[in-house]
């Protein structure tokens, strides 16, 4: 992204950002913009600081130097609601789906108009982009199959009308039909101009699907760029994801 770039246009940014926990210094100094409507891709390989970066993001984990700031408002060190309440969905690792409530409750809890007061993503619009879960309204969010509680957790954030949406991890240990159905609607999500930040061990898919990626590695950004340039990139890849 230009420097020159108008600041609205700046959905969320983290500045020379860091987080601990306990003595080890998970992140170091990391850096990240995502223009409204983007789809930014976060690679690495395990362990090296791609979920805690995300929940550094919402307030999850407390940054210990740096800035966040969403839609220009200084959000580091504030509550995690109240950064979401800013247009942000997430979509966490483990899918954080209550079990005892229906497919129904867990979908509608969530809905609320976003930050310009858009009603795009009804619970009519959720149970068309996943027809699977209109056939199970009434069953509880514990009776799903794992790839059915994943549609429900990436429809409970769609519900939110966000401005971005940050999965992390969402077709982890998935059928490869109820894999290639997530991918779908992560299209879908970006033909929409939702912004999202995207992190999944296919990186492949993860470059497909987005138009620029930010590899980390032991909480450095070491590789950022147009997707598609990192996907021609193989002694890159190679180097740093181990393909």
């Amino acid at each position: 992204m230009s420097a020159a770039q108008p600041s609205q246009d700046v959905l969320l940014e983290a500045s020379d950002l860091h987080a601990h926990y306990g003595q080890s210094h998970v992140l170091q100094g990391v850096a990240l913009r995502i223009a409204r409507g983007e789809a930014v891709g976060l690679l690495g390989r395990n362990g090296m600081g791609k979920t805690t970066f995300i929940r550094t993001l919402l307030g999850q984990v407390r940054a210990s130097g740096g800035r966040v700031s969403v839609a220009g408002r200084d959000m580091t060190g504030q509550p995690t609601e109240r950064i979401a309440r800013l247009g942000i969905g997430y979509v966490p690792e483990g899918r954080g789906v209550f079990p005892n409530l229906s497919v129904r409750e867990n979908l509608v809890m969530a809905a609320r108009p976003g930050t310009r007061g858009q009603r795009e993503w009804t619970l009519e619009r959720v149970l068309k982009t996943f027809p699977r879960l209109a056939e199970r309204l009434d069953h509880g969010g514990g009776q799903l199959s794992g790839g059915e509680q994943q549609m429900m957790a990436i429809g409970r954030a769609l519900m939110t009308n966000p401005e971005l949406m940050i999965l992390d991890e969402a077709t982890e240990g998935l059928a490869p039909l109820v894999v290639a159905e997530i991918w779908r609607v992560i299209g879908l999500i970006r033909a929409s101009g939702i912004a999202s930040l995207v992190v999944d061990r296919d990186f492949r898919k993860v470059l497909t699907h987005t138009d620029r990626c930010v590899v980390l590695e032991k909480g450095r950004v070491v590789l950022e760029g147009p997707s598609a340039a990192l996907a021609k990139d193989e002694a890159a890849l190679h180097r740093y994801l181990g393909v």
